[in-house]
């Protein structure tokens, strides 16, 4: 994308056939409608951050670990430790739920709309119900929480993977878990290994807002783009720096 602007993946209003939306995009209209409507309306997305390889690499090592028990049908120690009755979920959905390009799917027909997101794991409790978990990597000294502003989109993160998998016919629990893995920087040499504290935090999630906000992001879509977001610091960037352009075009 060396100019800036994508030409594929973009929503037509004049199409029928249905239109992908993920769970991380459903997240953006949330932030900022007008952010969305740049990104899947005329393809100017907001600028890509680092990859985040050590996350990733701590996300992959907790599911490599998990699908062991999964494989043995027992739980996982640290569930037992919790006294969660559950255990990884067996299911040959595993892999396709947890792709990127993938994930679990459903399609909301009154929109057209290809609801996508990729899930982490799946445990299923003694009464046959679902159960989200989330991986998460962090390093803090304070304890981890999930009640702060910042992990607000964490907890609706949760909420949708429970709606999509409610609308695939799946019983599923109001309660979800983040399985945290906190690194330890306490240690009084690196020696070459980072040591993780893991902890399981559990979440009631409300998906209630869900199907509302898919019907708000399509009319977002097939309207004209939206104001500025006061509180977006890329709407606020994108406005400060047109400004200046404007003055210095004019000689102000």
């Amino acid at each position: 994308m060396p100019n800036g602007q994508r030409i594929r993946n973009l929503f037509n209003p004049d199409s029928q056939e249905p239109f992908k939306l993920s769970r991380s995009k459903l997240e953006l209209f949330t932030e900022c409608p007008r952010c969305f409507y740049l990104d899947r309306r005329l393809g100017i997305g907001r600028p890509s951050g680092p990859p985040f390889t050590l996350n990733n690499a701590v996300d992959f090592l907790l599911k490599k670990e998990f699908d062991l028990h999964r494989a043995r049908g027992e739980r996982h120690p640290l569930m037992a430790a919790y006294g969660i009755e559950a255990v990884p979920y067996p299911s040959d959905h595993m892999d396709e739920w947890r792709n990127n390009f993938q994930g679990v799917q459903f399609f909301h027909r009154p929109t057209k709309l290809l609801i996508t997101g990729a899930i982490d794991d799946i445990w299923i409790d003694n009464k046959k119900e679902l159960i989200v978990v989330d991986y998460k990597a962090t390093s803090t000294q304070n304890g981890v929480n999930i009640n702060s502003e910042y992990r607000v989109s964490y907890k609706r993160q949760m909420e949708i993977y429970q709606w999509l998998l409610r609308q695939n016919g799946f019983k599923v629990s109001d309660v979800g878990y983040f399985v945290y893995a906190n690194g330890d920087k306490d240690k009084a040499a690196f020696d070459g290994k980072l040591e993780f504290k893991v902890e399981i935090i559990p979440y009631k999630g409300n998906d209630a807002w869900v199907e509302k906000t898919v019907f708000a992001a399509h009319k977002c879509l097939i309207g004209d783009l939206p104001k500025p977001g006061e509180n977006c610091e890329y709407c606020l960037y994108r406005a400060a720096a047109s400004k200046h352009e404007d003055e210095k075009r004019l000689g102000l």
